[in-house]
């Protein structure tokens, strides 16, 4: 059996970095962030990519302090 990855939606992904949901569009749009696509045409980003960007801006943070 192979496992899902866990597909997160825009609004959960914008709690996760607390920014807004557009913005995590936009990060999309701007290929910083892959997306997926349902048939609906909503936007679904992969569990793996949103943890490895948010552990690559809190390294980014900690550098900086």
């Amino acid at each position: 059996m192979i496992a899902e990855e866990t597909l997160l939606t825009p609004a959960e992904v914008a709690s996760l970095f607390r920014v807004d949901p557009k913005t995590v569009t936009r990060w999309a749009a701007a290929g910083r962030l892959p997306s997926l696509r349902t048939p609906g045409g909503h936007r679904r980003f992969r569990s793996s990519d949103v943890y490895a960007l948010l552990g690559e801006s809190q390294a980014l943070l900690a550098s900086v302090n």
